[in-house]
């Protein structure tokens, strides 16, 4: 849960960094990321815990995280953790838009907040993400990790992708998406990406070769993970 004792003019940021988009229709973008630290979902395979399972990093003040956002380079996506969790987002967001920014959000679609986005880029946690019984987390994370509520807002309010974090290897994840998408407003095939899950280049391609038929046969588009094949499975990346 999110500390209450923390003002809300300040946010907990586990990192800063510039590299380029790795995911999603803007992948190869040159882009600023400031990743807040805290999540209400667990996800098994989350590839950022220090955002989620064990969140770290100083609580910032909205001008010290301006400040730590380089005026040269244009794109910039806030992440997570879950950044749809605080309030001051929309503060930051605005900020940044007011210094002609362009902004991804990254987020789950669990929470909806009103601020400035030009990409919405939505991973709906399938039941996939689900963490073992011994984690203590396996039923709050599988009570909220689909909101459809939240989910129609965000759609009809903000620029969108959806990117479904899949694994053909077990091969169940298609037939929930289906589900999913029939309770949902009609989003373009195109606006669709399954992304294969993995943390090495080996396992990624391997896992996005048994996809393809499907991504012919429906529209959808592959979602790439970038940042992996430039630097492999690194913080700052």
């Amino acid at each position: 849960m999110v500390s209450s004792s923390v003002s809300e003019s300040k946010l907990r940021i586990s990192e800063i960094f510039s590299s380029i988009q790795g995911e999603g229709i803007w992948a190869g973008t040159p882009s600023t990321f400031v990743r807040l630290s805290g999540c209400n979902l667990r996800c098994r395979w989350c590839d950022t815990p220090y955002a989620s399972w064990s969140p770290e990093g100083p609580h910032m003040a909205i001008d010290e995280i301006i400040t730590a956002v380089p005026l040269g380079i244009r794109h910039v996506v806030l992440t997570g953790g879950e950044p749809m969790l605080f309030p001051a987002m929309v503060d930051l967001a605005q900020r940044l838009k007011e210094r002609g920014h362009t902004i991804t959000v990254e987020t789950a679609g669990t929470v909806f907040q009103e601020l400035p986005c030009d990409l919405m880029s939505i991973s709906p946690k399938l039941a996939n993400s689900t963490p073992d019984a011994e984690s203590g987390w396996k039923n709050r994370h599988d009570q909220t990790r689909i909101n459809v509520p939240v989910l129609t807002q965000l759609l009809a309010r903000y620029p969108h992708q959806l990117k479904f974090v899949v694994n053909p290897d077990e091969g169940e994840d298609l037939h929930e998406i289906d589900a999913l998408l029939s309770q949902l407003p009609a989003v373009e095939p195109d606006r669709i990406l399954l992304m294969p899950e993995g943390t090495n280049s080996e396992v990624l391609a391997r896992r996005g070769q048994m996809l393809v038929s499907t991504l012919i046969e429906r529209g959808w588009r592959l979602g790439p993970r970038m940042h992996i094949d430039l630097f492999g499975n690194k913080r700052g990346t």
